[in-house]
């Protein structure tokens, strides 16, 4: 299973989750509800998304540090201000609301395995090789950022 660490794009696993997602909502039980609702579920829960990923970014951004999900061990600085105060994963929070957003927008309750799958395969794939590359480079100050801050929420 360690051939799947830090292998597969974070942004291409939630579009390909996505992509199952429609394709389960074709054959799976719908729920009924209204269009408009729908379209402004996915449109609340997806800016809501797409702003925790872009305030990430953003952030990486400033400290002048990688974002490169294939090389964590290239991170020049340790980001732990602006939505990094809340969660150390802002991107993936965002990818997982994103998700969230298109299931609502499905109405499909097998949309729904979408998210619910997604967070455990970035858990286990992205996010745990990334924090243990982490936590060799930035030591103590790492351990004490995973202290306080959560991993999601």
């Amino acid at each position: 299973m360690r051939a799947l660490e830090l292998k597969i794009p974070p942004p291409v696993v939630a579009l390909l989750i996505g992509v199952a997602m429609w394709f389960c909502s074709r054959f799976g039980p719908v729920l009924e509800l209204p269009l408009l609702v729908r379209v402004a579920a996915f449109v609340a829960i997806g800016l809501l998304g797409g702003v925790t990923a872009f305030a990430g970014n953003r952030e990486f951004r400033r400290a002048k540090t990688t974002i490169n999900p294939f090389r964590p061990q290239n991170a020049t600085a340790l980001v732990t201000s602006g939505v990094y105060r809340f969660t150390r994963n802002p991107m993936y929070l965002g990818l997982t609301l994103l998700l969230l957003g298109w299931a609502m927008f499905l109405c499909s309750a097998c949309a729904l395995a979408g998210p619910v799958l997604f967070v455990p395969y970035i858990s286990r794939f992205q996010i745990k090789p990334e924090e243990k590359i982490l936590s060799a480079k930035f030591g103590a100050a790492y351990s004490e950022y995973v202290s306080r801050v959560r991993r999601w929420l």
